[in-house]
């Protein structure tokens, strides 16, 4: 896959966000969680696995523990051709779930109303 093509497929899932952060990386978010960056300038992949799935695609040429988050079963795939369209499609979905099942399920901007009493009830005053 090129990088359009895995940009328009995350920007498919429901409540997909995209940001640009640490230079050349496109990342792609549910609820302010990354489920995928891809590299734009040294285009290159990576996402989170489940154990087993982890454990099969580092044995793989081009693919490794992601720097930094690999012992959170995140991979690095060197090449966008490493993998087949369609098992690049699948491994992003799967990423997607299981980044979306942790994130939270309100927005930072919800939280903040609630502290700054933005969402609080009224009181009866006592006469």
């Amino acid at each position: 896959m090129k990088v359009d093509e895995i940009r328009e497929y995350c920007l498919n899932f429901p409540h997909a966000t995209e940001n640009l952060q640490w230079g050349d990386d496109l990342c792609f978010k549910i609820r302010g969680k990354i489920f995928a960056i891809v590299g734009l300038d040294n285009p290159r992949l990576c996402f989170k696995c489940a154990p087993d799935v982890f454990a099969e695609l580092i044995e793989r040429e081009d693919i490794h523990p992601a720097p930094y988050v690999g012992r959170y079963k995140w991979v690095m795939v060197d090449r966008l051709d490493a993998l087949a369209a369609a098992e690049t499609r699948e491994l992003i979905g799967q990423s997607y779930c299981m980044v979306a099942a942790n994130a939270p399920k309100t927005s930072k901007n919800t939280k903040k109303a609630v502290k700054s009493g933005g969402a609080r009830q009224k009181r009866s005053k006592k006469k």
